[in-house]
């Protein structure tokens, strides 16, 4: 097993590439482990549509699910990344090995909470009695599978920290493939419709965590994973690093399923459940955009965090302007892409003519600010790679927290439809006030750990 990046000496352009563009497809792929059973689900005949809905309202919560696995992976792998850096690879075993122990209990913990409680949340959460059967058979069988997506998702981004984001790569296109290839035969061929659709991503799921677990289990892992050397100090660090992107994860999903329920709500019978399965596209649209770019500043936090720890401030600054100019150019490509090919994709989904009309405008309205958007991604992860969380989780949160007044005030003032106009809003005004922020804060982070490392 070939370890083909050197985090402390390559070419940091060439290195954040290396890492970027991997990473970036594995998540462009794993979007498709959403697209694709919502793509199925959408052409079931007869059903299609209300099935796309009821498959939209458990979408939040299977996001929700998935958060936990990036409170221990993406707060465990920027520790394990410094430990490197600093040449400590004891203790960055440790956090390895804490790391899976989190994951195996919080698993548990999720899927039991979970199949108690869905019933009463999909109803909360912006089910109605016509797309109810359809949420509750999709989320029964996604839940019993907990275990493996938390595993696969939190387990992979110890690969990447530790430079194997070719395996990182594999392991997410590994279940996204064979999903693909499931779907068809689950939902079409065995006739099992919604069920079948989450069953095939469970499948896949157990596919993805077993190659994870069988990569860091090798000999030729610089950090591999063991058991042992549990320790609450080491859990308490990694959850104070992972606090951030929990939340930002996390509360993504409460503001859809606010979107969800809003929607529901002032659309009204029938209306109702038409832009909830609008907004099941617009957000499978946006995962196209925002998936990417996480997996780009994610997969790169490992560049920004060994050389903090190696205290080399110049690669730092040059890892960070490759970053935000690499969101930058995707985002641009996108917004061609969003005014070009949107109609193709929606029509992937829905076989009305109504629906698709106004999933395409709706896509247009929700993305028009994703430059923006392409700034706030990479100062956010990176301040979490550089150990400044709580400045990162302020910037996501005051984000978040215009987002959430958008959706409860415009359609109360306007119409449903102007809720679409929330995202935009948010991410114009987020990018600003984190742009401000960032600018402030960097150089004199720099300044100190140049100086920490001069004694």
């Amino acid at each position: 097993m070939k370890r083909t990046n050197d985090l402390g000496r390559d070419a940091v352009f060439r290195l954040v590439c290396r890492l970027a563009i991997p990473t970036m497809l594995a998540q462009l792929v794993s979007v498709l482990y959403s697209i694709v059973d919502r793509m199925y689900i959408g052409n079931i005949q007869g059903i299609g549509d209300l099935a796309l809905a009821g498959v939209g309202v458990c979408g939040p919560i299977v996001t929700l699910l998935g958060s936990f696995a990036s409170l221990v992976g993406l707060g465990g792998s920027p520790i394990l990344a410094m430990r490197m850096g600093e040449g400590r690879l004891d203790e960055a075993r440790r956090v390895l090995n804490n790391s899976f122990l989190m994951l195996l209990v919080l698993a548990g913990a999720l899927t039991a909470g979970f199949l108690l409680a869905k019933d009463q949340l999909l109803m909360w959460f912006g089910a109605s009695q016509a797309t109810f059967g359809y949420a509750d058979t999709y989320l029964t069988i996604y839940t019993a599978g907990t275990f493996f997506a938390l595993m696969a998702t939190g387990m992979n981004n110890f690969l990447i920290a530790q430079g194997f984001s070719g395996l990182g790569m594999a392991t997410v296109m590994l279940g996204a493939v064979l999903n693909i290839i499931l779907d068809p035969v689950f939902i079409f061929v065995l006739g099992m419709d919604v069920a079948g659709a989450a069953i095939a991503t469970v499948i896949s799921q157990m596919a993805s965590c077993a190659f994870v677990l069988w990569a860091l289990l090798r000999k030729k892992m610089p950090v591999r994973l063991g058991w042992g050397g549990f320790d609450r100090r080491v859990m308490a660090r990694i959850l104070a690093f992972g606090l951030s992107p929990f939340l930002i994860i996390a509360t993504d999903s409460v503001l859809l399923i606010v979107l969800n329920t809003v929607l529901q709500r002032y659309g009204g019978p029938g209306r109702g459940d038409t832009l909830v399965t609008c907004a099941t596209i617009v957000q499978s649209y946006l995962l196209l955009i925002t998936m990417p770019m996480g997996g780009l500043t994610l997969g790169t936090q490992p560049v920004i965090s060994f050389n903090y720890g190696a205290g080399h401030t110049a690669r730092i600054r040059a890892a960070m302007k490759s970053i935000v100019g690499l969101c930058l150019g995707f985002c641009a490509l996108m917004m061609v892409v969003t005014h070009t090919l949107s109609p193709l994709f929606v029509g992937l989904f829905t076989r009305s003519p109504d629906v698709a009309a106004q999933s395409v405008h709706f896509i247009k309205v929700f993305t028009a600010m994703i430059l923006p958007l392409a700034v706030q991604y990479p100062l956010v992860d990176e301040t979490t790679a550089l150990g400044r969380v709580r400045l990162a989780l302020f910037c996501s949160l005051f984000r978040k927290s215009v987002f959430l007044a958008c959706l409860l005030l415009l359609p109360a003032l306007v119409s449903a439809e102007a809720t679409f106009l929330a995202e935009p809003i948010a991410d114009a005004v987020a990018a600003t006030v984190t742009t401000c922020l960032f600018l402030r804060f960097f150089p004199k982070v720099l300044a100190q750990r140049a100086q920490m490392e001069g004694r």
